[in-house]
């Protein structure tokens, strides 16, 4: 079985590194930037989703993304946590012969790396997110461009992730979604989004993958 993983709010809470450089990026654009508490909401959709709200406006939306990675890029990227029980988890479905990938809204050249600096990167066969210029921002799209890759069927795959849009991607693909309420999405948000099942902390994930099987 192929079983594919968001990232942020999945696998790591990010929420120092992606919300400290958010705020900078505001703070270099003369922006108000809002406490960490107030754009947690923010973690997990493409940035050129996220900062048009913030802004209130279109047009700084590339140079916003632009600021938002040169002080990710800077270290900010690895300021996240792996939450707990997530490790045991990915070694026991490992063993269960799951194909991993990760499907991740965070552009691959920047998730492969924080993957490999905690450790996680030789339990997936494959890492997958946008490119730097938006090409597969949407998650939909990405998923489709994973199942095409990898020769997946997708109704027999499953895509794990904390928010809704892992939820709607999935479905419109044709595929189940766990919803992980351990991340930055609520219970209501991923019912109300699709997801077959949610599962309320990383020990869950073996036993509720084997409900859906």
């Amino acid at each position: 079985m192929h079983v594919l993983f968001d990232l942020d709010g999945t696998l790591l809470d990010p929420k120092p590194g992606i919300l400290g450089s958010i705020q900078y990026a505001l703070r270099r654009l003369g922006a108000p930037v809002p406490p960490v508490d107030e754009i947690a909401w923010a973690i997990g959709p493409p940035l050129r989703t996220t900062f048009p709200k913030l802004l209130d406006r279109d047009d700084q939306t590339e140079e916003a993304v632009a600021l938002y990675r040169e002080h990710y890029r800077n270290g900010a990227m690895f300021d996240a946590v792996v939450y707990s029980g997530i490790p045991e988890a990915l070694a026991t479905l490992s063993s269960l012969d799951c194909r991993l990938i990760i499907a991740t809204a965070k552009p691959h050249v920047f998730a492969r790396p924080i993957l490999q600096h905690f450790g996680l990167d030789t339990r997936f066969i494959a890492i997958h997110g946008p490119e730097l210029d938006g090409t597969r921002d949407n998650k939909a799209d990405l998923i489709a461009h994973i199942v095409r890759e990898h020769g997946i069927d997708a109704s027999r795959a499953i895509m794990i992730g904390d928010r809704e849009h892992d939820m709607l991607a999935a479905g419109r693909n044709n595929m189940r979604g766990i919803g992980v309420t351990w991340g930055y999405g609520s219970p209501g948000e991923l019912t109300s989004a699709g997801a077959a099942v949610l599962c309320e902390a990383p020990a869950g994930l073996v036993g509720t993958l084997a409900e859906l099987c």
